[in-house]
């Protein structure tokens, strides 16, 4: 090579160590530490190692399983206490309560302390009874620990505030029942207070050892609800967030269905007329009642207006011009099936062709049979071949009768309404089995039943008429929601009977 280029040798470069030929040898307690007495025995499987784990588990497990002792119970024998040393005891035990426990320190019982003869009793117990459906005045005061004898009499001291039937089921009836004389006998009543009716509330209090009766009326405003709104997608989700409830809505609708179809009639941009009857009290509660008027309006004009109107005895609905209800067509007067129709035929029981002046309709024995209409009974009794039978007058000549019958359940003269049970199916007179022979006549004559069909509406005319659209002035004269701002006018102020706490605070004494 040619330059200032350096050249080394290996040997030169890098110095050479040679490696030891006998490395010193570990100490035992080297190799002891490195020793793995407890490998993984979940890696190298089969391996020294392994095996070496699981000799030291299984001389481990041997160890623990010969040097196990046993379990034995330590019988542990309670020493017995003498009567100073367990009432020590139990003031210091936290005992159940159903064992009468208690805790702390107790002054044991002296020869100064002497067993009562019989527990003292309460001057004064303060309850509230609750009236159930189908229950008695009398009967409620009864079961809340009143003699027999003074309920019946509290029970005429209310009646002749309040008939007692007026009285709604539900309504909490607060006593207070005073000290009685004997243990054998039932406390008397020292108070009581109820609110009797809507507008009345009662009470009483014993004065001079007689109960004194006071009638406290309570201001009532009997202002109609009007509920006003518009339809939009759904009639009835519009008239709930108006205020109206389920009860009133459903009698809407029936009421409204009667002239119209509510599904196919009613369209979106409709506003609903609503007013029901409506009551609120001075002391804040309010109830509403039935549906007083059905309207419901189109373009700013009255599409249907109704309320409800008595003529002759029956309340239905009347439409503005003074129209009621289209009752038609009949119901059938009874649920079995035709099995003889109108015309000739041959008798089953006289044996030679008949004009057969009715339907025959099967049924069991005491099957009901149904008015096909209004009417009054003209017959109701034994009448001939048809045996127990009833004829019916439904008006403009037209006239219904049901033969055969076993058992009659209407009178003659007396008013039946459509679908009203008049009688049960028999077989009295001249049948083979137990039917319904079923007839229709026009002026007196008989026809096919099956060719007339009743239809039937009423009317308002003259002073009645005039007398019904004034309702109808007066009650949509009602501003929507009139009901919820009226101002209640409070009565005059008058002696009144304190809360029953009152009464139990003044006439409290003696220990509990």
């Amino acid at each position: 090579m040619s330059g200032n280029t350096a050249v080394l040798s290996m040997a030169q470069a890098i110095p050479f160590r040679p490696a030891r030929a006998d490395p010193e040898p570990l100490s035992w307690r080297d190799r002891l530490a490195h020793l793995d007495l407890v490998p993984d025995l979940g890696a190298d499987i089969g391996s020294r190692d392994w095996w070496r784990g699981l000799a030291t588990l299984t001389l481990l497990c041997g160890a623990a399983i010969s040097t196990f002792p046993g379990v034995k119970p330590l019988s542990v024998r309670a020493p017995a206490l003498d009567a100073a040393d367990f009432n020590e005891a139990r003031a210091q035990m936290i005992v159940p309560l159903a064992f009468g426990g208690d805790t702390g320190r107790h002054m044991a019982a002296t020869d100064a302390v002497r067993p009562l003869a019989q527990t003292p009793e309460r001057p004064q117990i303060e309850l509230t009874a609750t009236l159930g459906a189908g229950d008695s005045f009398a009967r409620v005061l009864e079961r809340s620990g009143v003699g027999g004898g003074d309920a019946q009499a509290i029970a005429a001291q209310v009646s002749s505030a309040v008939p007692l039937a007026d009285i709604a089921p539900g309504t909490r009836v607060d006593l207070i029942l005073g000290r009685r004389a004997a243990r054998t006998m039932p406390r008397p009543v020292d108070a009581l207070a109820m609110r009797a009716r809507f507008d009345l509330r009662i009470e009483m209090e014993r004065e001079g050892g007689r109960l004194v009766m006071r009638r406290i009326p309570i201001a009532v405003d009997s202002t109609p609800l009007r509920i006003r709104g518009t339809v939009g997608g759904s009639l009835y989700r519009s008239a709930r967030a108006a205020g109206a409830s389920p009860e009133v809505i459903q009698s809407y609708l029936r009421v409204i269905g009667r002239q119209i179809s509510v599904g196919s009639d009613i369209r979106s941009s409709d506003q609903f007329d609503i007013i029901v009857e409506h009551r609120r009290a001075e002391t804040g509660e309010s109830e509403t009642g039935k549906l007083l008027y059905a309207g419901l309006v189109r373009g700013g004009k009255a599409k249907l207006s109704m309320i409800e109107w008595t003529v002759e005895g029956r309340t239905q609905w009347f439409e503005a011009s003074g129209v009621g209800e289209r009752r038609g067509g009949m119901v059938r007067p009874t649920n079995g099936r035709v099995t003889s129709t109108f015309g000739m035929r041959r008798h089953p029981i006289l044996g030679y062709r008949r004009m057969h002046s009715g339907l025959d309709f099967g049924g069991g024995y005491g099957a009901p049979i149904y008015a096909v209409n209004d009417g009054f009974v003209t017959i109701a009794g034994r009448t001939g071949g048809f045996g127990n039978y009833v004829k019916l007058s439904h008006g403009g000549g037209l006239g219904t009768g049901y033969g055969h019958m076993s058992r009659i359940a209407v009178r003659p003269g007396q008013h039946v309404s459509r679908g009203q049970v008049i009688g049960y199916i028999g077989s009295s007179g001249l049948s083979t089995g137990p039917h319904l022979h079923y007839e229709v006549y026009r002026n007196g004559v008989p026809v096919n039943p099956m060719s007339v069909a009743f239809v039937t509406r009423a009317r308002l005319e003259g002073q009645a008429l005039a007398n019904f659209r004034a309702r109808i002035r007066q009650l949509t004269s009602v501003a929507p929601g009139a009901a919820m701002s009226a101002v209640v006018a409070k009565p005059a102020e008058g002696p009144k009977l304190g809360s029953l706490a009152d009464v139990a605070e003044k006439r409290a004494g003696g220990g509990i």
